[in-house]
């Protein structure tokens, strides 16, 4: 869920990093934070689906509860690809969603991006994407019907598409 953060701190100065494609991942401002871009728009059950485990070196890492992962994380995905997701998840640390994008300008200002992200997205809103989408200026943003969260599992064509459209546009 922080993918966004990443990426935002490590193309920014990269001057072999042409273009962005957000795959439903957040595109925060400095400062701002996972939590506070989540509550922006209305529709994110993720904070009620996260279970914590605390850290030996302080705080927690958090988790989606194996009996809500299905209807929280993939829901256009097979209970069996569900199942394996869930005891595969990797987990995030309560950090990770609380702290802000620590660069001075993000890359998405200076770098043209893509977007892609599920409507029926339960972690990130669809309508928080289409904020953040319209905000960095995209270049091309494509809204999948139905799609979950994990829509580069459920939706590989709309994701590899996107890609191929922002490697054509940077390689013209």
């Amino acid at each position: 869920s922080s993918c966004g953060m990443v990426i935002s701190v490590a193309a920014a100065d990269n001057p072999a990093v042409r273009a962005l494609v957000y795959v439903a991942g957040f595109a925060p401002e400095p400062g701002e934070t996972a939590v506070q871009l989540s509550g922006k728009f209305e529709g994110s059950t993720l904070a009620g689906a996260l279970i914590g485990y605390p850290l030996t070196s302080g705080g927690n890492e958090l988790r989606i509860a194996a009996e809500k992962f299905h209807g929280q994380f993939c829901a256009d995905l097979s209970a069996d690809e569900a199942a394996l997701m869930a005891v595969t998840q990797r987990p995030v640390t309560e950090r990770a969603l609380t702290e802000g994008l620590t660069v001075n300008e993000p890359a998405w200002k200076t770098k043209p991006s893509w977007f892609v992200y599920g409507e029926s997205d339960l972690n990130i809103p669809a309508e928080l994407m289409r904020f953040m989408a319209e905000r960095a200026s995209s270049k091309g943003t494509r809204r999948i019907p139905g799609a979950s969260h994990a829509i580069a599992a459920s939706q590989p064509d709309a994701v590899a598409a996107t890609i191929f459209e922002a490697a054509n546009d940077v390689h013209e």
